[in-house]
């Protein structure tokens, strides 16, 4: 992910078409003269008449597409520049302190990481009076990875008794440590092993570069997996011998992330943190990982943002499911007891509603969607009316967003922020401001716009705090009475 080669200018893509569709007319006409030279004058035959293949070719438009479509990408032939024009990074409703620099997660799937981090660094910052900071993504990475894996290990002997091919167990081996995340799962790693600066804990080439490291390990724990089916299926297996073999497993994953990510900071031993805050004055802190996740609830910061990140929880719009439920993924975590994965499921307008109050109060919102979809990593742009193929294939595209979860065509795969969002004379959205990790290079300086539909149609989840919420949303949350999914279900994909 992140930037795009560069495309022809419209000029030079005009002329290209242009040129194309003369050469086609040129072709046809020579064709006609030597059809007259070799069987005298058409007009005094009798006619034929022409398959709907050939009126197919013949017609304009689809010579028009034949040509731009054997030369261009798909997406450049059907943009409509109208759309790009009127998606402006303008807005009536915006946080005061978005944080900086832009981020960029490489070829990693480190999105909600970076996500999660950019809304906890604004309160740091702010306390700190810092100009730019990152969180280091690499140092929640590393404890991820190594969770993760316990939590597959785990799974693994609980489901023992399964058949090999069954499709609980296939679906655990198909990805037991995948990149990507949710919610629950970065607060679960930040209460358990706080968070430290970028500089004290930077991304190495496999933080940055993650695919090499993640086969790795998932061939490793594949192999580990079929020892301990084999030892639970053991008459003269225990519990306490299961665990022990899992343990050492764990230890060669702990190897693995060290050598590959750099050894990480202990959770709970001081490190020093020596910085220039923004106005070039030097200061110098010490803190352990767990000190400094814990700014996060302080009053202090609770008053720069007016809200403590670690009350906050998910909201998803699954129009397949029940509104006002609370939803939850079977065997879908990091940390082994630590706290499952739980949306409550709501109307879009109730989701809406929350992002933009939580905008108005100055909290930058965490959210999820399916990024791939009618969307430009180049211009920055998400927008149901950027492309239209109907203009190059005569089709239309109209799964509903319950459809296209039931097919699997779509599901929550990239987390970013939302900073700001535009409101008509209604206070109705019309657009929102989206920040990404995709580097500077991406959208508008590292920036995107997304139109309200395309907010309606392809965004799954906001994280959002109580307080912006009604007491009907609350409770939901509360009671705990969860609708369990299972482990494939598309609420079940990790951003």
């Amino acid at each position: 992910m992140g930037a795009q080669s560069s495309s022809p200018s419209d000029a030079a893509v005009n002329k290209k078409l242009v040129e194309r569709l003369k050469t086609l007319e040129l072709r046809d006409e020579e064709r006609q003269r030597q059809l007259q030279h070799n069987y005298g004058d058409l007009e005094k035959s009798e006619p034929r008449e022409k398959t709907s293949l050939q009126r197919e070719e013949d017609s304009l438009t689809n010579r028009l597409a034949l040509s731009a479509l054997c030369s261009l990408p798909l997406n450049e032939v059907v943009l409509q520049k109208t759309v790009t024009l009127s998606d402006t990074q303008v807005y009536n409703i915006e946080i005061p302190f978005e944080g900086a620099p832009v981020t960029n997660q490489r070829s990693s799937g480190r999105c909600w990481l970076f996500a999660a981090t950019n809304v906890f660094r604004v309160a740091i910052m702010k306390k700190h009076n810092l100009k730019e900071f990152e969180l280091s993504q690499a140092y929640l990475f590393f404890w991820d990875k190594l969770e993760k894996s316990n939590y597959f290990l785990e799974s693994i002997i609980d489901t023992a008794d399964n058949d090999l091919d069954s499709r609980l167990v296939q679906t655990l081996l198909s990805g037991p440590v995948s990149d990507g995340g949710q919610w629950d799962m970065v607060a679960n790693l930040v209460k358990k092993y706080g968070l430290v600066p970028q500089s004290l804990f930077p991304d190495s080439y496999n933080a940055m570069n993650s695919s090499a490291m993640g086969r790795l390990i998932t061939t490793k724990l594949r192999e580990n997996a079929l020892v301990l089916r084999s030892m639970k299926a053991s008459a003269h297996s225990s519990r306490s011998s299961l665990l022990a073999a899992k343990d050492q497993m764990l230890q060669e994953i702990h190897l693995i992330l060290t050598l590959m990510l750099g050894p990480p900071p202990n959770p709970k031993k001081s490190f020093k943190w020596e910085y220039h805050d923004a106005s070039g004055k030097y200061r110098s802190v010490s803190k352990t990982p767990l000190q400094l996740a814990s700014e996060l609830s302080e009053p202090s910061a609770t008053a720069v943002i007016r809200s403590d990140v670690n009350s906050l929880f998910s909201l998803v719009h699954d129009p397949r499911n029940d509104y006002n439920t609370l939803l939850s993924v079977s065997r879908l975590g990091n940390v082994v007891g630590g706290l499952p994965v739980r949306y409550v499921n709501v109307q879009m307008s109730v989701m809406k509603a929350a992002a933009t109050a939580m905008l108005k109060a100055g909290i930058p919102v965490f959210f999820g969607s399916d990024v791939g979809k009618y969307s430009d990593s180049k211009s920055g742009i998400m927008d149901t009316a950027l492309f239209d193929y109907s203009l190059a294939f005569n089709i239309d595209l109209n799964m509903t967003k319950a459809q296209r979860l039931m097919t699997g065509e779509s599901a929550m795969t990239h987390a970013m922020v939302l900073t700001a969002v535009h409101v008509d004379g209604e206070g109705k959205p019309v657009r929102w401001r989206v920040q990404n990790s995709w580097g500077e290079n991406a959208g508008e300086k590292g920036f995107f716009v997304m139109s309200d539909p395309w907010m309606d149609q392809w965004v799954y989840q906001v994280v959002v705090d109580p307080r912006f919420v009604s007491k009907e949303v609350k409770d939901v949350l509360e009671k705990g009475n969860s609708k369990v999914l299972p482990l494939w279900d598309p609420m079940g994909a990790l951003a």
